[in-house]
């Protein structure tokens, strides 16, 4: 019997790109999405099936469970994927927006984990990996919300991997850098509230320019999906892997800096006006 994982988020981008991966590794795939019907990319893959699962609805996170056992027999592997962000100014944000990056990005994992965790433990054990962001080690202007939200799981997953690493379950945490994929577009989409307030404009330029230069360091699907593999697969208990992509520097200085010294650095890096 192959292991089995499944993967949330897999309609495109890392998701789909990771789920593809992990069947040409031979891994038997609960490939998951809100909308299995809209996504054509992953038929006809062998041993992957295509499952409904919304992070938010625990139902169907039982069903999507119960149907990759029913189908593989087990599930070894569990990895958190599904998120989404959001770009522009906290002023002119609506708060139902705010609201729902959480319950997508951190109770969302919640859910699944807490699914999850019960069959993990009767089977002896189980890997978890949880897909953070950069944004969850650096704030960063204009993605404030969804920095928030990876801030919170951060902590969230550091807490219980004690506990459950107590049942034999690993809990990992995947930090990347830039990326191209269409989640950025998305994320600028998902923000409608600041039209009609122009004070911030030429800020919001600045950023822009700075922003653009870090995106040349961006990653691939292909190569965030090939770490999320190694990540997951190296059968060790390590809980944090970075992959700083576009954000080497201000990584870097936030590990290594005192407080007083990394605001100072980042001020040369980020406007503030």
């Amino acid at each position: 019997m192959s292991n089995t994982v499944l993967i949330t988020g897999c309609s495109s981008g890392v998701g789909e790109a990771t789920a593809k991966l992990f069947a040409a590794k031979g891994f038997s795939v609960i490939a998951t999405m809100r909308s299995p019907e809209a996504n054509t990319s992953l038929d006809g893959i062998k041993n992957l099936i295509k499952v409904r699962l919304d992070v938010e609805d625990i139902s169907s996170i039982q069903h999507a469970i119960t149907e990759g056992i029913k189908i593989f027999g087990q599930i070894n592997f569990v990895i958190n994927n599904a998120g989404f962000g959001q770009y522009g100014i906290f002023e002119g944000m609506p708060m139902d927006k705010v609201r729902k990056n959480f319950d997508v990005n951190v109770f969302g994992v919640m859910n699944v984990i807490q699914q999850m965790t019960p069959i993990f433990r009767q089977q002896g054990g189980g890997v978890i990996l949880n897909v953070s962001s950069c944004g969850g080690i650096v704030g960063l202007p204009l993605i404030s919300i969804y920095a928030s939200t990876k801030f919170a799981l951060e902590g969230f997953i550091e807490s219980i991997s004690y506990e459950l690493a107590s049942q034999n379950i690993i809990t990992k945490i995947y930090e990347p850098g830039g990326i191209i994929s269409p989640f950025h577009q998305r994320a600028a989409e998902e923000n409608t509230g600041n039209s009609d307030i122009t004070s911030y404009d030429s800020f919001i330029e600045n950023v822009n320019n700075a922003m653009g230069k870090m995106a040349i360091g961006a990653a691939s699907v292909e190569q965030v999906a090939q770490d999320i593999f190694d990540a997951t697969t190296d059968s060790t208990d390590k809980l944090r892997y970075c992959s700083p992509y576009g954000v080497e520097q201000l990584v870097r200085a936030r590990r290594e800096f005192s407080d007083e010294n990394y605001e100072k650095f980042a001020r040369t890096q980020l406007p503030r006006k």
